[in-house]
């Protein structure tokens, strides 16, 4: 009977527990962390009030940002001729995996230039490190042997090797004129790094197929991330 009364829970062991136990003081025990460090930390603060859906969060929340793009282009097939190129990259239309991108590049002198808009739809969550997206969209080309406009039609490969957008490859496909008789086909790989918080150097290296000529293009280009 003693040992029966010993293991007995108490009167008070049995009354429900005060709801201040929920509370970020004991919220702060129980993680075993000092206040300063949790009010110098809004991760640890948004975790202590809810724990947050990591899962749907990686797969909504883009793995790469917005960027405006400005840089300098060598164009080898042109008697090396130096220029430019600005542009803006996937603009996310709402929360889905659709973006817009356009761009315009050119030599100095004005004898080649190239520009176009296109909407790309990601067809992973946008939080993958591997995604590829269907291009669909419109492109000027005026070369020293050629000029013409048509629809875009590809595809676009990414890695991404940093959630943040720190560094990412991308290889983009695609044909303007597909079918016909003056169809180009343009393959763009590029790579980008972060050198701050906000700002990547990226470097582009594009060559251009079609019946009449072969042209290439490369670039080194600073990306404001938004």
């Amino acid at each position: 009977m003693e040992a029966i009364a010993q293991t007995s829970p108490s009167p008070e062991s049995s009354e429900p527990q005060d709801s201040d136990d929920s509370s970020n003081s004991d919220a702060t025990e129980q993680v075993d962390l000092d206040s300063e460090t949790i009010k110098n930390s809004p991760v640890l603060q948004r975790w202590l009030e809810d724990i947050p859906d990591v899962l749907s969060e990686i797969r909504s929340d883009p793995s790469f940002r917005t960027r405006l793009r400005l840089g300098y282009s060598q164009f080898p097939s042109t008697d090396q001729a130096g220029g430019f190129n600005v542009g803006i990259e996937d603009v996310f239309i709402g929360q889905t995996g659709l973006t817009v991108s356009a761009d315009y590049q050119a030599t100095f002198e004005g004898d080649r230039q190239a520009y176009g808009a296109d909407l790309r739809y990601y067809i992973r969550p946008l939080g993958s490190y591997i995604n590829v997206a269907p291009v669909v969209g419109y492109r000027y080309l005026e070369t020293d042997e050629y000029t013409t406009d048509d629809l875009n039609l590809g595809l676009r490969f990414l890695l991404a090797l940093s959630r943040t957008g720190a560094a990412d490859i991308s290889l983009t496909q695609t044909w303007v004129a597909p079918g016909g008789d003056e169809e180009v086909g343009i393959t763009t790989l590029s790579v980008g790094y972060a050198l701050t918080e906000d700002l990547r150097i990226s470097t582009d290296m594009q060559k251009q197929n079609s019946s009449f000529n072969k042209d290439s293009r490369v670039g080194i280009v600073l990306e404001w991330m938004l």
